[in-house]
């Protein structure tokens, strides 16, 4: 009986013991991870859409937790910026926003001091959202096209989908465009719709190194359907470095007025009025280091050029457009939007829209691509058409409703 009785218990009790084991084990995981990403604030502001924002000293931030980076003096300012870049020349569409110029729903509620840097809080509920507390800000799987190939997938690799101009085949040391912001509808919470620059460098193997700027809506990452703006890196295809925004170290910010994975305001609307962000990425002829500024006013900081192994030395592609993810199966198409939801031969205020494309060039002069390319993997779902005038220089059109008449 003595026996029964003890087997009895062990049937009983073990699972129970295993069970709540581990949810203490990842309740563990999740403190230590909060601490390690909310680094002590100088002043914190609450933003309208609930996020928190924590004005964090410069010499505080995420980046020096990298063993690297433990005496690395900030580089305040950039050495160079690109020739050409003369911020008084500016398009009809950008003299008309700047009376409405966009913005960060934060700021409503206040800005950070100097010598402090916006950081959006991580809560817990983000990190119980992630596929494991350790993949928190990280991307899955590999999400960049292949144009390059002959005969690519009728259905890119991961479910992943996209509609891009492109560049290759030189070395190139940055890239600049405008891009006009959306609220794209997300079909599946573990789907995503964005819209960014790719500065590309190694294959598309396991070596791909990447640089990544744009706006994006991810209720997985940040628990909502709001348009952000976000910054991605990655020097092994998004195996094991790199991270969204500032989840991991690496980036290092100067700017103490703009929030990385923040929400933007406004965003356009269709048939209405529209608004765009500019996005400059380079890199400084002098240290090494790729630099980011937003709009014509604020330059973020930089990403250390020990960070990367190709892109050490240059790019050999960049790509802009636009991207989501299909998570339905058997051929099945997800109704996630991409950029306005709208087919690009809808043109203005109503189809999304990259104009003013340029690349950096081995001299750091700013200028039109020579060359841009297109690709799409289902023009039907989603496509992009180019081309350029006075205005806009070299622009697309892109993006598409997803699963519709056109696209079963």
């Amino acid at each position: 009986m003595g026996f029964l009785r003890l087997l009895l218990l062990v049937m009983v009790v073990a699972p129970w013991a295993v069970s709540s084991a581990s949810p203490a084990r990842q309740r563990l995981a999740v403190k230590r991870r909060l601490k390690r990403l909310n680094k002590p604030a100088v002043h914190s502001i609450q933003s309208p859409d609930g996020d928190t924002i924590d004005c964090v000293h410069v010499a505080h931030q995420p980046a020096f937790d990298h063993p690297f980076l433990k005496n690395h003096t900030v580089q305040m300012r950039p050495s160079f910026y690109p020739e050409g870049l003369n911020l008084e020349r500016e398009t009809r569409v950008e003299s008309e926003e700047r009376a409405s110029s966009i913005t960060q729903l934060w700021h409503l509620n206040g800005r950070c001091p100097e010598n402090t840097i916006p950081i959006r809080r991580t809560r817990e509920e983000d990190l119980l959202r992630a596929s494991s507390v350790k993949r928190y800000g990280r991307k899955k799987q590999r999400r960049v096209a292949r144009p390059s190939f002959a005969a690519p997938e009728p259905i890119n690799e991961n479910g992943h989908q996209h509609a891009i101009a492109y560049v290759e085949g030189d070395k190139y040391y940055g890239a600049r465009a405008t891009i006009n912001v959306w609220n794209p509808k997300i079909q599946q919470p573990n789907e995503f719709s964005l819209s960014q620059l790719w500065i590309l460098g190694g294959s598309f193997g396991e070596d791909l190194n990447s640089i990544e700027a744009g706006w994006q809506v991810s209720p997985d990452l940040y628990g909502d359907n709001n348009t952000r703006l976000f910054t991605y890196w990655t020097s092994d295809a998004y195996q094991a470095t790199g991270c969204y925004n500032l989840l991991c170290s690496g980036f290092i910010q100067v700017s103490n007025n703009i929030a990385m994975g923040a929400s933007i305001f406004p965003v356009s609307s269709y048939h209405g009025s529209q608004y765009d962000i500019s996005i400059l990425i380079w890199k400084d002829p002098k240290l090494g280091n790729w630099w980011m500024q937003f709009g014509n006013d604020y330059v973020l900081g930089y990403w250390p050029a020990f960070l990367f192994s190709y892109l050490a030395d240059s790019a050999s592609m960049v790509e802009w457009g636009g991207e989501v993810v299909n998570s339905e199966p058997d051929g099945q198409h997800t109704a996630t939007q991409m950029g306005s939801g709208h087919f690009p031969d809808e043109g203005f205020a109503r189809s999304s829209y990259f104009r003013n494309i340029q690349i950096v060039d081995p001299s750091n002069n700013l200028r039109t691509p020579r060359r841009l390319g297109t690709f799409t993997e289902q023009s039907n779902c989603y496509d992009v058409q180019s081309g350029d005038n006075d205005d806009w220089g070299c622009y697309f059109y892109f993006g598409g409703p997803g699963q519709s008449e056109r696209c079963p």
